[in-house]
């Protein structure tokens, strides 16, 4: 056996490479400001029959497992009932899997996919797999010998050998994880969907070194299922400046809701002959800082941008001409900058 935990703890490294963990989280260094904030945390999982599971939302993949897997929220949905147990035929092995969020958990009813692995590579270097199930608790037969057995939720991953032998092997895996779902802000004011998105990374933002995200363009309300620890979460209001950086630390069996809050509002920018006025067509328009820094360019006649809250300079040019206007920024408060064509 001491062959297959080495090809077991090949496995393990490989998905642990590229899987994420656990969720939930409670704020914690907030980027300057701005804040977060936990708005509710609830258990992932109940043992009352009437509590719904995260059902997954697959995108292109299909199977719940990659670094882009969302799941969805929890639906109300009864909890699913064991897999018989199958007739296992002469000269073969039952192996009955199950997974729980952890030690004295309750057993994970959904959003699960189960994969069976030869336990040595094939001449390519690659291992075959042998099977593959997305029921809860599934019962394989398979002939006596040794495997390798991964199961995958969300972004949550456990791999162990497995040896069969004569009688029925029962395995239960423990995938510590949970949920979390976000949202953003500005002031009390929840953001629309399409207006930001959200990147989380595994450790603290203050940590060296550069790391890809576990998860990219996170919409509003979808639930992520990534490994316990810390991670950071980065938020996107539109496409200009209103970016918020905050650490959170994850639970294991929660549902943790969190609230971004960004200083920023909503700018619509028109170049008009008179207060007022219609706007001008074909202006090209610069949004400066104090300081000169250029924050956003667009071409347009009353172009909208997401702006943090603060002083800036708005440069039109139209017809050869430049025109430009000095404006502030209050948190919340959405509204249209004029620029006057004299």
């Amino acid at each position: 056996m001491s062959s297959a935990f080495a090809i077991a703890a090949a496995f393990r490294r490989f998905f642990q490479a590229i899987a994420i963990g656990f969720i939930a989280a409670v704020a914690a260094l907030a980027a300057p400001g701005s804040a977060i904030a936990q708005s509710g945390s609830n258990s992932l999982f109940s043992a009352s029959p009437s509590t719904g599971l995260l059902s997954p939302n697959m995108g292109a993949r299909g199977d719940g497992f990659g670094p882009r897997s969302n799941l969805a929220p929890p639906s109300q949905a009864p909890m699913a009932a064991p897999t018989p147990m199958p007739m296992v035929p002469a000269g073969q092995v039952a192996l009955a899997l199950s997974a729980r969020f952890g030690k004295d958990a309750a057993p994970i009813t959904g959003g699960l996919t189960w994969r069976v692995y030869a336990a040595k590579a094939e001449a390519g270097g690659a291992f075959r797999i042998i099977r593959e199930e997305k029921s809860p608790a599934p019962t394989m037969v398979l002939p006596p010998g040794n495997y390798i057995v991964h199961v995958g939720f969300g972004l949550a991953t456990a791999v162990k050998p497995v040896a069969l032998r004569g009688a029925t092997v029962r395995e239960e895996f423990d995938l510590p994880a949970g949920g979390l779902r976000i949202e953003g802000r500005a002031g009390d004011v929840p953001i629309p969907a399409g207006q930001i998105s959200f990147d989380v990374y595994k450790g603290s933002q203050f940590e060296a070194g550069d790391r890809r995200p576990i998860a990219e363009h996170v919409m509003t309300g979808a639930v992520v299922m990534v490994p316990e620890g810390i991670y950071y979460i980065v938020s996107n209001y539109g496409d200009a400046n209103s970016q918020v950086r905050s650490d959170i630390r994850v639970q294991a069996g929660k549902l943790t809701d969190i609230a971004v809050n960004h200083r920023a509002a909503v700018i619509t920018l028109k170049l008009v002959s008179e207060k007022g006025g219609e706007a001008l067509a074909n202006t090209a328009w610069s949004v400066l800082t104090p300081g000169g820094d250029v924050i956003k360019e667009s071409i347009g006649a009353f172009p909208r941008v997401v702006l943090g809250e603060g002083e800036y300079r708005a440069i039109a040019r139209n017809e050869g001409k430049v025109f430009e206007r000095e404006f502030k920024v209050v948190t919340g408060v959405d509204g249209d900058v004029e620029v006057m064509a004299q």
